[in-house]
């Protein structure tokens, strides 16, 4: 059986890894790794043969890419909305940290050229999603940073959602084809949600994650109390993208749509 969760440790260097091509998580078909950056550390990035988005998760740093500069700031992910660079192969980012941050770096194959863009709070705003539906526990913030419509020459897709305190995500129970890994962070160390991929139920806390494989229904809950952060990150199947419009909610629960919560 696949494995479907994950609850990786930082090493000595920084870096966590979440998913490879070729380790336990291989069918999300991405490489992604977050990065603790200590001030004044350098890191230089380059993949040939594979975009590259690079996500300010918290902290302050500049990006250096084609000849491009800017420093960004973002205090944490509850509370500011995101910086990310977005490169095609061969092209390299380098990331100098003002203070101590954290990045986290999503990869996969893709041999089109596109020009580099760099993404600020205002091309992604949060947005909610399910006000006064189902009760109004299912009430989130969510943003998406680039999609088959905003990037349609990428290969994967990148956005945030923001649990209100003891709410839902991904909910109505959904599912898509595509694969799909989620990345959580909580507002507090003890902080601690639940993970549904399929019929299997796995405890969520900051830093794991869920690789959800592709036709699985995957909703999210957080414990009241606790605001949950989760970064969303789809691979495009070939020839069948992820839209936003493919949201397949499982048919026992579509009745929610129409109660009186």
């Amino acid at each position: 059986m696949e494995k479907l969760f994950g609850y990786p440790e930082f090493d000595a260097g920084g870096e966590q890894v979440l998913t490879t091509y070729e380790n336990e998580y291989k069918e999300m078909q991405m490489d992604i790794r977050v990065y603790r950056m200590k001030a004044g550390d350098t890191r230089a990035f380059i993949k040939n043969g594979e975009e590259m988005a690079i996500l300010l998760l918290s902290g302050k740093l500049s990006f250096t890419w084609g000849g491009e500069h800017k420093e960004v700031s973002r205090k944490d992910v509850f509370t500011e909305g995101p910086w990310c660079v977005h490169v095609c192969s061969a092209t390299e980012v380098k990331v100098d940290a003002q203070e101590d941050s954290e990045i986290l770096v999503q990869c996969t194959r893709n041999d089109k050229v596109f020009p580099a863009r760099i993404y600020a709070p205002k091309d992604a705003p949060w947005g909610y999603s399910c006000v006064g539906k189902f009760g109004n526990v299912a009430k989130r913030r969510v943003n998406t940073i680039f999609d088959h419509d905003i990037a349609p020459y990428s290969n994967m897709v990148l956005g945030e959602v923001l649990n209100d305190r003891g709410n839902w995500s991904g909910y109505l129970p959904h599912r898509h084809p595509q694969p799909e890994t989620y990345y959580f962070k909580f507002d507090r160390p003890e902080g601690f949600g639940a993970s549904f991929v399929g019929d299997r139920v796995f405890k969520s806390v900051d830093g794991s994650f869920s690789a959800i494989p592709g036709g699985e229904l995957h909703p999210q809950a957080v414990a009241p109390g606790f605001q949950m952060y989760t970064c969303w990150m789809i691979r495009h199947i070939e020839g069948n993208p992820w839209l936003q419009t493919d949201r397949c909610e499982d048919e026992r629960y579509t009745w929610l749509h129409e109660a009186d919560l």
